[in-house]
This record gives C-alpha cells, sequence and structure tokens, in this order.
C-alpha cells in the first residue's frame, strides 16, 4: 500500500497498491483528514479505491507502507502512525492450515494531519516540496539565524517515538491476520470463526492499543462486509513488543522410508505494557497488580504429528520497591509501602491464576543484603496470600549466585510434571492435553538470571513430550543447538529493551560454557548499563509513556462520531448518577523539630488534640530533621527519620480510645525535610497510584501533600516566593502529571515568612492575643494577596500565637543575642474541596517551633464502572433510535434512573457487620417454607404476571433498564474471595 497527501483540506490517503492486488485484497483506501468544527478529531472514510481522487496528491515516501500503527496526539498536532519497513522473521507454526508468519518492525514513520510544518518529502522520489510548507520552512530558519550563527536543527516531535518504535523489537501477524498477542491453547480454545478476527486479541501485549483504539471503534461501526474488507487490506496493525524467533531443522525420523521430520521451533516473547518503562524508572508493582518487566514467553515445536506450546512469565517483585538516586553497581534498594503492599501483591497473583492457573513461583534473588530484603518481603507477602490460594500458589527460593536451598530443585521438577505442556494435532488443531500452571520467575531485574532458569525450564518441558513421542531427538542435536541459540538471542532482546544493553551470561546459554571473551564481554554490558540507566533512560522513559497514553496533559486522538460524542457529553453531565461520595477526613501536621530527636513528652497533644479520636489519613511534615550542615546536604542521615516514624506510630499504637488500626503509607526524606503518610489500615486496597509521599489517588479523587522549608530571613521575601514557584515548576510526578493535575493539594511548612513589625509590638500584640492586628502585616498574607505565591491557596484562621521562636523547653520567645521577631513561620495552606473543621497548634516543647496541625473534612467520589457500563448503553440505544426531527438532548436528558434502587449495605467494619446483628444472630437467616410453597410455579421460567418484562411484549429499553438498575448487581464468580488487607505490627486489641 501507498501513502498520499494532499491539500485543502489537509488529507492522508492509506491505498492498497498493486502488491496488495496480486495477492487477492480488495482495492480501497482509508482516508484521514481533521474535523473543521473540532481539530482535535479526526475523520476517516474507507473508500473503494476508484472513488479517491488522487490527481493532485503527492505521494510522501517511495517506500512501501505495511501498515497503520494508529493516531497519535504529540503538541497539539495528530499525527498517523506507518510501518515503512519491515522483515519477516518466519512462520511460526507451518503444521497449521493457515500459516502463523510473523514480521519485524524495522522502521515507523510519523506524518502529521494538522500542519504541513513536519513534512518531509526527503523519502520520496517523485514528488516536488510544497510551497506553503517551504516558506513556512524558510521563514522559521531567516528567525532562528537572525539570533545564532549555527545552523538550525528541528527535531520532529515524533522523533523520540520513531526510535523506540524502529528499535526492531517490534513485531506483528502477517497476511492473513492472526493474533499474536495470544499464546497458542488461548487461540485453539476460540471459535474457528473468529481466529482471524483482529478485534480479538490479549490487550495485556498490544503495545499500540492507546493509538489504535480509535479505528478500532471505527472499524466495529462498519457493517460486516466492510469490516471483512478492511480486515483483508491489512491496513490496521496490532504490534507486540518483546521477541520472536523462528527456527526450522531437520530431525531423524524413524526408519520407513528414510526421510527427515521437518520441524519448527518458535520463541515468543510478548512484553506487558502496563507498567512499562526502564530498568531503574520501573520496578515492582502497581495497585493493580502489573508489575515491571512483565513478559510471557511461549516455546513452540511443531513437528509432524503434534504442535507443542509451553509457557511461562517473568516478573518483577510483586511489591512496591523502587531505586532513586544514582545507581552504581552496588543497589541500593527501597521498599516503599512495606505495610500497604498486600492488595496489589494479591491482585497480582489473582490475574496470573486467572489467566494460567496454578501457580509456582521461582525467586533467584541472593543473598546480598539488598536483594534478601526482597527475598525476605517477599516470602512474608506470600505466605499471607497462601491463606487464599492454599496449594494452588508456591514458591522456590533459588539462590542463582551461590547455593540452591534444600528441596528447591526437587520442588521445581516434580510441578514441571504436574503441569505438563499444550499439545494439539497437527493436522487437525484438535487439542490433545494442556498446560495446567506456570512458573513465574523472578531475579532483580527479570533478565540475565531469569532467562538462564526460563531456558532450561524450557527445554525439560520440551523433553517431557519427546521422551513420549520421539524419543531419538532427546540426543544432543540440531534441536537442543537452536534452543540455545533462540534463548540466547531472547535474553538479548529484552535485555536490550529494559536495560539497554544485551543479556550478560548468554555464552553460557549459546555455548554450555562460560568463556573469557564471555566475561569481557559482560564486563563491558554492565558498565554500559550502569551509564544508560542512570543518564539515557529518563528521556526514553518519557517516550514510552507518550507512546502509551500515560501523559497526564495528553488527549487521546478521537474519530469523530456524532452519536458517540453526544453518549459521551451526556455521560459525563450524569456523572452523578452513576458514582458516590463518601466523606473523609485528614490530620495535617507540620514541624521544624530544629534537628532533634524526639524527646520523652507525649506527641498525643499534636497527634489527637480535642477529643480527635480517628481522622481516615495522618499527613505530618517535618523540617530539619537533620542538623542542616554540609555534609547532611550531601548525605542526609536516614536514622533520624527512622526514629521519629517509630515515635509517631507508638503513640498512634497506644493513643486513648483506640478504634481502628493505622499503617505507615509511605515516608520521605529530602535532606532536613520529611512526609510521612499514615493511613488507616482498612484503606490501603483503596489508596491507589502512591508517588513518593506526596501523590496518590483515594478512590477515584487524587490528592498531593508537600513539604517545604523556604528560604530564611527576615528580610528575603523575593528568596521565599521563588522557592515556592521552584517547586511548583519542578515538581513532576509520572505519566507527566504536575503539582496542578491534582484535584486536592496540602502544604504543610515551614514557610519562614515573618511579620513585618518591630519585635516589641509583636511580642506584645502575642501576649494580648491580638492576631489580627498581626495577620494584617503577615508576609505571607500579604504574598497571596499581591499574587506573588500561593495563589488560590487557603488558610485557616490565625487564632494561635507566633510559632516561631521559642527558647528551648520554654514558653518564652527568643531571649538570645539575636532576639528574633516571633513570626508564624509554620503554616498549612490547601487547595481543592476541603472544610476545615480545626487549625492551631500544640504546645510541645522540644523544638524552637511550636507544631502546627489542621483537621480537614473532604469529600472521594467512587465511579461505578458497571452503572456507568449501564448507563452509556441505554443512551447509546436511545440516540440510535432517535427519528428524523426529534431533539435528542432532550431526549437524553429525559433518561431518568430509578429512584427505588436497592442499595447494598453498608461495608462491613471491625465493629459493625451487617450480617452479624441481634434479629439475624451469628448470620442465620431464617427461612419460610410455607412463603417457598406459595411462590413455587408450576413452570420455574415462568415469569411473574407482575414482571415488566412479560407485562408488555413492547417494554421500552427505559423501562427495562430502570427494571434491571433496581435488581442486586451480579458477583462476579471468583476462585475464592479476597481476605482483608493484612494487619500490621501495630494491630488493634
Amino acid at each position: 500500500m501507498h501513502l498520499y497527501l494532499s491539500h485543502n483540506p489537509r488529507t492522508l490517503y492509506l491505498v492498497t497498491g498493486s502488491h496488495d492486488e496480486r495477492k487477492g485484497r480488495p482495492q480501497r483506501a482509508l482516508v484521514f483528514r481533521t474535523a473543521e468544527v473540532n481539530p482535535a478529531q479526526v475523520i476517516v472514510d474507507f473508500l473503494p479505491k476508484d472513488e479517491v481522487n488522487l490527481t493532485n496528491a503527492v505521494r510522501l515516501t517511495s517506500r512501501v507502507i505495511k501498515g497503520c500503527l494508529g493516531l497519535i496526539s504529540v503538541e497539539n498536532d495528530t499525527f498517523l502512525a506507518v510501518v515503512s519497513s519491515a522483515t519477516e522473521v518466519g512462520n511460526t507454526r507451518p503444521s497449521d492450515s493457515q500459516p502463523e508468519s510473523v514480521a519485524k518492525i524495522h522502521e515507523v514513520l510519523f506524518y502529521c494531519l494538522t500542519s504541513h510544518s513536519w513534512d518531509d518529502f526527503s523519502a520520496s522520489q517523485d514528488t516536488l516540496l510544497n510551497p506553503e510548507n517551504a516558506d513556512a520552512l524558510m521563514t522559521r530558519e531567516q528567525q532562528h539565524y537572525s539570533q545564532s550563527t549555527t545552523p538550525p536543527v528541528f527535531e520532529h516531535p515524533c522523533m523520540p517515538l520513531t526510535k523506540i518504535l524502529s528499535s526492531g523489537s517490534f513485531y506483528y501477524a502477517l497476511d492473513p491476520a492472526w493474533d499474536l498477542s495470544s499464546r497458542l491453547p488461548v487461540r485453539l480454545a476460540r471459535d474457528r470463526s473468529n481466529a482471524h478476527d483482529i478485534g480479538i486479541f490479549d490487550e495485556r501485549f498490544v503495545w499500540n492499543e492507546y493509538i489504535v483504539r480509535s479505528l478500532l471503534n471505527f472499524r466495529e461501526r462498519l457493517d460486516p462486509l466492510e469490516r471483512e474488507q478492511l480486515d483483508k487490506c491489512q491496513f490496521i496493525i496490532l504490534a507486540i513488543q518483546g521477541y520472536v524467533g523462528v527456527l526450522t531443522m531437520a530431525l531423524p525420523a524413524p526408519p520407513v522410508n528414510g526421510a527427515p521430520v521437518i520441524a519448527t521451533l518458535s520463541l515468543i516473547s510478548r512484553l506487558g505494557w502496563r507498567r512499562a518503562g526502564t530498568r531503574f524508572n520501573t520496578r515492582g508493582v502497581d495497585d493493580d497488580g502489573n508489575t515491571a518487566n512483565f513478559v510471557e514467553t511461549e516455546t513452540i515445536l511443531t513437528a509432524d504429528q503434534h504442535c507443542v506450546s509451553y509457557t511461562q512469565v517473568r516478573g518483577s517483585v510483586p511489591l512496591f520497591w523502587e531505586q532513586q538516586g544514582l545507581q552504581t553497581f552496588g543497589q541500593r534498594i527501597q521498599i516503599t509501602r512495606p505495610h500497604a503492599s498486600q492488595p496489589a501483591f494479591e491482585r497480582h497473583f489473582a490475574h496470573l491464576m486467572e489467566e494460567y492457573g496454578v501457580t509456582h513461583a521461582i525467586n533467584l534473588l541472593g543473598s546480598k543484603e539488598n536483594e534478601a530484603i526482597l527475598t525476605s518481603a517477599y516470602a512474608k507477602h506470600l505466605q499471607i496470600a497462601r491463606s487464599i490460594w492454599g496449594d494452588e500458589l508456591s514458591i522456590t527460593h533459588y539462590d542463582f549466585h551461590n547455593a540452591v536451598r534444600i528441596g528447591g530443585h526437587d520442588s521445581v521438577r516434580n510441578n514441571m510434571e504436574r503441569y505438563g505442556f499444550t499439545m494439539c494435532d497437527s493436522s487437525t488443531d484438535n487439542l490433545i492435553t494442556e498446560q495446567k500452571g506456570v512458573f513465574r520467575t523472578n531475579c532483580l531485574d527479570c533478565l540475565d538470571r531469569t532467562n538462564f532458569v526460563q531456558d532450561i525450564f524450557s527445554r525439560e518441558a520440551l523433553e517431557q513430550y519427546l521422551s513420549l513421542v520421539h524419543r531419538e531427538w532427546l540426543q544432543p542435536g540440531a534441536l537442543w543447538m537452536h534452543h540455545r541459540e533462540l534463548w540466547a538471542e531472547n535474553g538479548d532482546a529484552l535485555s536490550r529493551i529494559y536495560a539497554g544493553t544485551g543479556a550478560l551470561n548468554t555464552s553460557v546459554t549459546r555455548t554450555g560454557k562460560r568463556t573469557l571473551a564471555g566475561v569481557l564481554s559482560d564486563a563491558t554490558k554492565s558498565v554500559s548499563r550502569a551509564y544508560i540507566n542512570n543518564f539515557q533512560d529518563k528521556g526514553k522513559q518519557i517516550a514510552i509513556d507518550m507512546f502509551l497514553g500515560n501523559m497526564n496533559n495528553q488527549r487521546q486522538v478521537n474519530i469523530f462520531d456524532a452519536i458517540h460524542d453526544s453518549v459521551g457529553k451526556a455521560l459525563q453531565q450524569r456523572l452523578s448518577e452513576y458514582s458516590t461520595t463518601q466523606s473523609c477526613s485528614i490530620f495535617a501536621g507540620t514541624w521544624n523539630v530544629n534537628g532533634r530527636l524526639p524527646s520523652s513528652e507525649s506527641l498525643v497533644p499534636w497527634l489527637f488534640p480535642r477529643d480527635i479520636c480517628r481522622p481516615d489519613i495522618f499527613v505530618l511534615g517535618f523540617q530539619e530533621i537533620v542538623q542542616l550542615t554540609a555534609q547532611q546536604i550531601v548525605q542526609p542521615d536516614p536514622e533520624k527519620k527512622r526514629i521519629w516514624e517509630q515515635k509517631v506510630m507508638e503513640t498512634l499504637e497506644r493513643r486513648p480510645q483506640r478504634t481502628c488500626d493505622y499503617v505507615l503509607l509511605r515516608s520521605e526524606q529530602l535532606v532536613g525535610t520529611a512526609i510521612f503518610v499514615i493511613v488507616r489500615s482498612d484503606l490501603t486496597a483503596v489508596i491507589r497510584n502512591v508517588e513518593g509521599a506526596a501523590r496518590k489517588d483515594y478512590y477515584d479523587t487524587s490528592f498531593c501533600f508537600l513539604t517545604a522549608h523556604l528560604a530564611a530571613g527576615h528580610s528575603n521575601i523575593e528568596e521565599r516566593n521563588a522557592d515556592f514557584h521552584t517547586i511548583v515548576k519542578g515538581l513532576h510526578f509520572q505519566k507527566g502529571k504536575t503539582l496542578s493535575s491534582h484535584e486536592n493539594i496540602i502544604w504543610l511548612a515551614d514557610t519562614n515568612y515573618r511579620i513585618n513589625l518591630d519585635n516589641e509590638s509583636v511580642r506584645a500584640r502575642s501576649e494580648a492575643d491580638d492576631f489580627d492586628s498581626l495577620v494584617a502585616v503577615d508576609q505571607l498574607r500579604q504574598a497571596i494577596d499581591n499574587g506573588d505565591a500561593f495563589s488560590g491557596y487557603e488558610e485557616g484562621p490565625m487564632l494561635f500565637r507566633p510559632t516561631y521562636k521559642y527558647d528551648l523547653g520554654t514558653d518564652n520567645y527568643d531571649t538570645s543575642e539575636k532576639m528574633r521577631i516571633p513570626a508564624w513561620t509554620d503554616r498549612i495552606l490547601f487547595k481543592g474541596r476541603f472544610d476545615l473543621a480545626v487549625y492551631s497548634r500544640a504546645e510541645l516543647k522540644g523544638s524552637d517551633h511550636r507544631p502546627v496541625f489542621a483537621l480537614f473534612r473532604s469529600e472521594v467520589r467512587i465511579i461505578d464502572v458497571v452503572k456507568r457500563a449501564a448507563l452509556s448503553r441505554l443512551l447509546l440505544e436511545n440516540t440510535l433510535s432517535a427519528t428524523p426531527g426529534e431533539k435528542l438532548d432532550e431526549k437524553l436528558a429525559s433518561l431518568v434512573l430509578p429512584d427505588d434502587c436497592s442499595e447494598l449495605p453498608p461495608p462491613s467494619t471491625d465493629d459493625d457487620t451487617w450480617w452479624n446483628r441481634p434479629e439475624h444472630p451469628k448470620g442465620i437467616f431464617p427461612i419460610s417454607i410455607a412463603h417457598l410453597q406459595e411462590s413455587n410455579a408450576a413452570n420455574p421460567f415462568d415469569s411473574p404476571e407482575e414482571s415488566p418484562f412479560s407485562s408488555s411484549p413492547s417494554s421500552s429499553d427505559e423501562e427495562l433498564y430502570s427494571h434491571a438498575m433496581g435488581l442486586q448487581s451480579p458477583i462476579t464468580p471468583v476462585r475464592k474471595p479476597p481476605p482483608p488487607p493484612p494487619r500490621s505490627r501495630y494491630t488493634d486489641v
């Protein structure tokens, strides 16, 4: 196929060529242009080729286009991504009646739909530069030369994406289309009519799902005949990232006619995208249970009689852990949420067991200090998870670098025989046996050690099959030589994606022995990894997030569809109908502790003032948690933070009127500042997307908490204002989020803003509690009023005395030689949907500052995705059924959800369970036999007379929907119910 461009309006044409037509593909064109009313939308048409006028169109490249990956928005422009170069890897299963061939992508080009600024005709041999574009480029070059003598370089905004997609790590299925993203047993279990439906795939592994989604939705809206023709044209490509290797060989056959058996060995590794990223930027698990570097690897052996498939997976240790700062050869590991990882840990294994069945984890981490910490936490969490799944979930700890632990090899071998492999008949595809479990292998990076061990598992599985069918192939020969080669190439490919270099130990994988050349190669790769991962991977991570649609300010390209646009608008306006709100309470506290350790005085007056008994969240900001010396600035001591953590948690544990447990969700230290986020233990499962101690989502509402220590000095107002703006502009989170991305923000800081009044007047008015006159000359309030800093933020009324500076251990303001002017340096400011209940200070004397606290009430939104989907369907059906002239907006607005929807009982707590109350002791609900007999119909499938489904054969969609919404939500069957979040060591009694 070929790609053309025309102007007025700017339009891109993807048109089948003579090569496609010789393959029997329809003569069609896929036409793209932006909508005139809304440039953010694209209009797409699927037309017969003879209806497309290409007279005034230019061919953008002389290369044959292989297909389209999708549409993406970058820097407010919309681009079409096309594959311009690819080579066939081979047929992964030649015995099948339809070939299952794979191609490797070598080049992807991005062409702009919205602007001519990025047109590049250098690849075209038969076109001239568009005059309009030439003028624009000439003007821009002249402007640049007027400012600099350096020749200008204009990098295409999609160049980072081009580099990733053209790296040789992406693959797609060749014609006829088949599902490369799903393993063989999944494909065999499908209906034959869906075998080549590109709309059916495993979205965990289709990397362009985000940018191709709009085209897939467009495809679904076509009538069946046009949809079939679109698929035959293979305009749409679904790409996986990872590795595909295919080798064909001749193997000895039984002495019948002397002809050898032609066998094909294929290796397919599918890298998951849901927690995608580079080595030091993406570790561990996310709140949805997705792990970094998650790969499903399938070994396929196709011979004369059978096709055998064996699947195993790898993935980062499924805990919240990361590596911050400059990483060299000593891995510094931090488990960031040690007491709140269990819900995500269990989600991860629930996904695995639902997809693959029984799961056995192989942990290859060593006995070094950092790796041992991860191993210990892994074992602890898995032991708790075994209370759900029992023997269906197990683990073997295998110290790859030292010795095998007792029973390590035997337990693995026993499970290999138990799990088996998938085998089908080569000629009929009839399934003979299916793999019943999976090994999940990990080391620290899930690269070198993991690949080495998975190679062994793959060979063991094939030997199981061969011992039953072809024992003569068990001997050393071409099969095992090719098997080693494929696994070595697989290790290199996956390592280049995640770490930037080929895998270590591949010389052992290829040859079975370690050589001097291999040792030197591994040393070179280790040094290269350290440089690439520390200094180059950040930009690569941004490009990955952009391609996957993870950037916060990124908009997904929509294909214009008036019907779905109306439904989406109506759905957004009715947010309250498919979501609820829940109140929450947040305690915020800030304290400059002057570099001191906790004293013997209790923290209860600060953390539990005025009979405040159980906030949902505690957020505590500390300043000068260490003395601000040059040594502490270069290498802060974390021990004092740990001691303060222990003091705070002990206070929560021993508090009066204790009714709930708390866990430390996250704590962070940056030089002298530290922040602790502590939550009720029953909330760990609904607080997600935690980054550092700063940002998190509580249900479907985002929060950001910040602590800071701004510039000191009475007159340094400008420096403090500048500090604020530096923090706001420089604070970036994953997926492109910034501070302004959050719905609710709280600052707890030593702002260092002072009072513009002489010392004697401030002290006298403070003693007289004349706060209004002091607030009038408070530097922070003046900065807010003038818009110089903290614009848009609110603060509670100042009804307490200035918190700085006191003589240590007394109630006396500074009596030292400097005699500092008292000031409200310690402040709590907020923005968002907060109701401030209390704002005050605590009378603790362990520092020269007094701690400040605030209690907020807020609401978090909980979206019911099932109800939202049902409402969306109802709106869509009514939109499609609208008659000409009918006012659609009024029709959609008139659809009313029923008021009598039955509600579920409130969630149970440790103190109250809805099924165990005096009217139903021990959860016993008596059933009346007489009532059962009365309601027993002769035919159990007869509907009751009052049923709205039988009252009228012409019930409207609205009536059916109203009745359905009144029914109890269906319960999704699961293997076993998940347990409540684990109890921490700060457990209530």
